[in-house]
């Protein structure tokens, strides 16, 4: 199962998955405050082209983001859910896609090269979708030859990494969804990939249990391949300043390397049940896991260790 349930807005605050209830978790009040119950019918406060008016209930939820006071879910069935964290009731919801097969595998919050703020998702029906957040018009619709599982946009907003059911991932103009190179190297399909603040540096996750690291200025080849333990690679984060980047997979195993060692250097986090999500806190001190099992369920929080003023790891 693609998972991304999880989303860190500060060191302090946590928006996670809980049955039918997207959750603030803020470790100041040691406090859990529900944002959004899906299980309940959810009917849009705001009249936008695509809404459905008759609102949507009891989705399950496939993907989540939080940023920018904006929270966005997508779900099983291909609905797609939009809530501003400081007003009342959910903004816009709709159902992108009516395909047999119509899960929303990645919903993602991104920015344009001019700075506007864009929703991303993508879909078993093969299509990448980018709507406005102020009207939710839809900005752009791409379509390619496969399920794409996850997306992701570089920092100045220019380029599209688009991966899904094929062993190679696209690179595509983010304004045009036009392929403009393949990267070639998986055995298998991708689930997750994450942009390195530099800008040049993407790290793909693959179901071949490895995390390859590409470097956009010379393609022919990745930079590295890392090693997972046992499972696919469903979730990838860098943390803000660069110097980490997390790995996990599907369950049990969590690795995080160390950048500045050329990722020769990681440490290996190992929990026990499926991984919901992993996110740094935009401070990049801390290190937030889900973890989903009906019985050990739970937030984990890793703090940044530092020794005589070096970083050395998360512990």
């Amino acid at each position: 199962m693609l998972r991304n349930l999880l989303s860190a807005t500060s060191k302090h605050d946590v928006y996670l998955m809980q049955n039918y209830s997207i959750m603030h978790w803020s470790s100041l009040l040691r406090k859990g405050t529900e944002v959004l119950n899906v299980a309940r019918p959810i009917v849009p406060t705001q009249k936008s082209l695509g809404c459905l008016p008759q609102g949507m209930a009891r989705i399950q939820i496939s993907t989540m983001a939080v940023k920018d006071n904006l929270l966005v879910a997508g779900g099983f069935r291909g609905e797609l859910v939009c809530k501003f964290l400081n007003r009342a009731g959910v903004s816009f919801c709709t159902k992108l896609t009516n395909d047999d097969n119509a899960i929303t595998n990645c919903a993602d919050i991104c920015h344009t090269p001019n700075g506007s703020i864009r929703i991303m998702t993508a879909n078993n029906d093969a299509c990448v979708r980018i709507f406005d957040t102020e009207s939710f018009s839809i900005q752009g619709h791409f379509c390619f030859p496969w399920c794409v599982n996850n997306t992701s946009v570089s920092l100045d907003g220019k380029l599209l990494a688009v991966l899904g059911d094929s062993t190679d991932c696209l690179l595509a103009d983010s304004q045009t969804g036009k392929p403009i190179a393949s990267l070639k190297g998986h055995l298998d399909y991708s689930f997750a990939s994450a942009w390195h603040p530099d800008g040049y540096v993407l790290a793909t996750g693959n179901q071949d249990t490895t995390c390859r690291l590409w470097d956009i200025r010379n393609l022919s080849t990745s930079l590295a391949v890392l090693e997972g333990r046992m499972g696919a690679i469903r979730a990838i984060k860098f943390t803000s300043d660069g110097r980490f980047m997390a790995a996990a997979e599907a369950a049990d195993f969590i690795h995080v390397f160390d950048v500045a060692s050329d990722y020769t250097k990681s440490q290996e986090i190992d929990l026990f049940g499926e991984v919901a999500g992993i996110s740094f806190s935009p401070d990049a001190e801390s290190l937030f896991v889900g973890v989903a099992d009906r019985t050990y369920g739970s937030l984990l929080e890793f703090k940044r260790r530092r020794s005589r003023y070096y970083i050395d790891s998360f512990l």
